[in-house]
């Protein structure tokens, strides 16, 4: 299973190196996938009370307008998945449509090789319409790092963005790093925090301003093995960032 295993991991590693992660799926992975034979449907909401107000670049205002996405992933084995997002805008001056769909497999470093940290690499690629994204085709790759101590949390998603086609697809590979940290304070409720970057291309970051960095801060409520549920409420710290976004993700597995 390990060559197997391997084989898997350099082919999704082998278009690599998407514009950051958008307003769509605002999310930090952990490692764990979808189990053998199970179906999580998720639902992520989030509103932005401060975001550009005048097109630029040809894409519609992101002020006060709403974003469903539905994200729907099955297992296929103990370390693969498949997820399918459909991205959705709700807002005035004709902002309301279906914007695009990504499809994105993962595969996860088996639980039986007994790793100290939780490892999975996610292959995300799709299409976004023009007029709500700087790039209509795109692809992330989402390198996924985790560890639990007893009641803290960590997980590190140093990601790699690319375009295809759009304003960016001359700008090489972009680096987008995610981070979350969280804390039990009890078996139920883990508050914490998420943040949320995009620096530039790796071989010259953009400055300070151009860049795009936010800090949400979170709760996640483990009420039951079957539901997820995380909220929180994020600020952006640069001129390119959206700011006052809050965001409520909701999901449900089906084994």
């Amino acid at each position: 299973m390990r060559i197997f295993f391997n084989t898997i991991l350099i082919a999704l590693f082998f278009p690599l190196f998407t514009a950051a992660q958008d307003n769509y799926e605002i999310q930090v992975y952990g490692s764990e996938t979808v189990a053998k034979h199970s179906t999580m449907v998720e639902l992520h909401s989030n509103f932005t009370f401060d975001g550009q107000k005048q097109i630029q670049n040809d894409v519609l205002p992101t002020q006060h307008i709403l974003h469903e996405t539905v994200e729907i992933t099955h297992g296929f084995t103990d370390w693969f998945e498949v997820g399918f997002y459909f991205f959705n805008a709700i807002g005035d001056d004709k902002r309301t449509t279906y914007v695009g769909s990504h499809i994105r497999p993962r595969v996860a470093v088996p639980q039986n090789w007994k790793w100290p940290v939780g490892v999975s690499l996610s292959s995300e690629f799709g299409y976004q319409k023009r007029q709500y994204s700087e790039d209509d085709w795109t692809l992330e790759i989402r390198p996924i790092i985790d560890k639990q101590w007893d009641k803290l949390y960590l997980s590190f998603n140093p990601t790699f963005d690319k375009s295809f086609h759009g304003l960016n697809k001359n700008l090489g590979y972009v680096f987008s790093p995610n981070f979350k940290a969280g804390y039990n304070v009890t078996k139920v409720v883990e508050p914490g925090f998420e943040y949320y970057g995009s620096l530039g291309p790796l071989n010259n970051f953009q400055p300070a301003n151009s860049q795009q960095h936010q800090l949400f801060v979170v709760v996640d409520l483990n009420f039951s093995p079957d539901w997820e549920f995380n909220c929180g409420y994020g600020w952006g710290f640069t001129p390119s960032t959206d700011n006052g976004i809050f965001k409520i993700i909701l999901g449900r597995r089906f084994r």
